[in-house]
């Protein structure tokens, strides 16, 4: 596939004695079934909703198979990967893209919301970042909307510390869903990777 995107299987090894997911990259062929799930997962209503939905102040979809697809073309270095169950259902997926001086970017950490309370956004957080520290990260970097106090203590339990640094809400995109608060910005999280 053009770009680098390629399926693989990705060894994640053992972690703190418990399994980890086997990952793979995503192909074009997944984006369907991904932004169904990230849907779900960020935006969903009733049995549907995730314990950290932003559905309360943004409004319709996260993403679409045209957004999703545009991301993955336009950062040829970055990965999107998938875990899934052994019935090849996807249950969860994390965006990884290198940035300067060893420092990774983690993004869109999704776990299927019918799946979640079970320690398994743990399990996949910390297999993306051995995936990381695999390929040369020595800090992994992301960012959160600052009204999402229960997601922001949850990868503080994590090792992620707020950096001081900001970043603006892109109100003028809707591509990302219609915000419903003219105050949303984005806290820079950052967490220093074991050698």
């Amino acid at each position: 596939m053009a770009n680098g995107w390629r399926a693989g299987t990705v060894d994640m090894g053992e972690r703190e004695n418990r399994a980890v997911p086997n990952l793979t990259v995503a192909t074009n062929a997944d984006v369907p079934v991904v932004v169904e799930l990230m849907n779900r997962a960020f935006r969903g209503r009733g049995t549907d909703a995730s314990w950290s939905t932003e559905e309360s102040y943004i409004e319709g979809t996260r993403t679409s198979e045209e957004l999703l697809r545009e991301e993955m073309a336009g950062r040829p270095d970055a990965r999107l990967l998938l875990w899934r169950k052994p019935d090849n259902t996807l249950l969860g997926c994390v965006w990884m893209q290198p940035e300067e001086n060893d420092v990774w970017q983690l993004g869109s950490l999704t776990i299927a919301p019918n799946e979640q309370k079970a320690g398994l956004g743990r399990t996949l957080l910390a297999a993306a970042e051995d995936w990381a520290l695999a390929r040369g990260a020595l800090e992994i970097k992301m960012t959160v909307v600052h009204v999402r106090a229960a997601l922001l203590e949850w990868y503080a339990r994590r090792g992620y510390s707020r950096t001081g640094e900001t970043k603006p809400f892109p109100y003028r995109d809707e591509r990302y869903g219609r915000p419903t608060r003219d105050d949303l910005y984005f806290v820079v999280l950052s967490k220093r990777l074991a050698n």
